[in-house]
Parts: structure tokens; C-alpha cells; sequence
């Protein structure tokens, strides 16, 4: 068992997800890990599924456009607005779901990331703010906490054995 913390806390009267989870990795890699699609799409879905990337331009009104795909190829798109980045420190991102036109279905949700290193760890700390609670409630019905933790398990194998594909 990880002794690297991880904390996931829902906050349904402010429609809030906290996150804090530490990785036994730099930061300039971890900083790499969430903000280059060619390593976001080794992690991020939840096994069995993978991530797809169509396009990601991260800077300040980039966007990211993707998909996670089932073993079937079923695909549930998403789109990710960049909001304000600091490197290597911290960014913002607008979230919704999409259809495969780019579509956003709203309401979305504002995601801040918060970047830290202390003795070669790097603690990551994640603000999702629901912009309603019925998409507060789908997030959790759609087992969010679960494929949640289970990415941050792939992102802890893909930083052990770097980035090589």
C-alpha cells in the first residue's frame, strides 16, 4: 500500500471536490504528467478505459478536447478551457462534457490546480467547483471518486517508469 497521501472530500453545500495527492516524483515531471496530452492520455482514464486526446493547446484560452473510450469505443468527450496558468505552480481550467462536435453540455465545473514539492515529493491539491449541484450529483453517480482514485494510480506507475512509451 502507498504511504503517499491521498485525500478525496466531497462538499455537496458548496458543490465542491477537494483533492490532495502526493507523488514520489519531482515536480517539473508531475507539472509534465498533467499539462502534456502525450502523458495525460497514459493515465487519465480509469482502466479499462484510455484516454484520447483530439487536441490540447495549454496555454491561457487553449483548450483541451477529449475522450475517454471504453474497451467497446464507446466515447465520452470533454472539453477543458484553460484559464490562467502560473508554471509549474498552478492552473485553472473550465470542465464540461461534450459531444463529438465540441458541443459543451453546461453547466460545467472550474477546476484550480495547486503544484508543491517538499523532499523530492510533489503534492498536487485540486479544487473542482460544480457550477450546479445536479452536476455535483452525476460526477458521484458516475463513480468520479472511484475512477478518480484509480487514475491517480496509473499516473503513480506512469511516473515510476517514466515517460518513454
Amino acid at each position: 500500500m502507498s504511504s503517499l497521501l491521498f485525500d478525496l472530500t466531497v462538499d455537496k453545500s458548496t458543490k465542491k471536490v477537494f483533492i490532495v495527492r502526493e507523488f514520489d516524483a519531482d515536480l517539473s515531471t508531475v507539472w509534465d504528467a498533467f499539462t502534456k496530452a502525450e502523458i495525460l492520455d497514459k493515465w487519465v482514464a480509469p482502466r479499462p478505459w484510455r484516454s484520447k486526446t483530439k487536441y490540447m493547446n495549454f496555454k491561457v484560452g487553449g483548450k483541451r478536447f477529449y475522450a475517454m473510450v471504453s474497451p467497446e469505443g464507446l466515447e465520452r468527450w470533454s472539453i477543458q478551457e484553460y484559464t490562467s496558468i502560473t508554471p509549474k505552480s498552478q492552473f485553472k481550467m473550465h470542465n464540461a462534457f461534450a459531444d463529438k462536435d465540441e458541443n459543451p453540455e453546461l453547466p460545467g465545473s472550474e477546476w484550480e490546480y495547486n503544484f508543491s514539492e517538499q523532499n523530492g515529493k510533489t503534492k498536487v491539491s485540486i479544487t473542482i467547483y460544480n457550477e450546479s449541484q445536479e452536476r455535483l450529483e452525476r460526477m458521484i453517480e458516475m463513480g468520479f471518486k472511484e475512477g478518480f482514485a484509480m487514475s491517480m494510480r496509473n499516473l503513480e506507475e506512469v511516473l515510476a517508469g517514466g515517460h518513454q512509451k
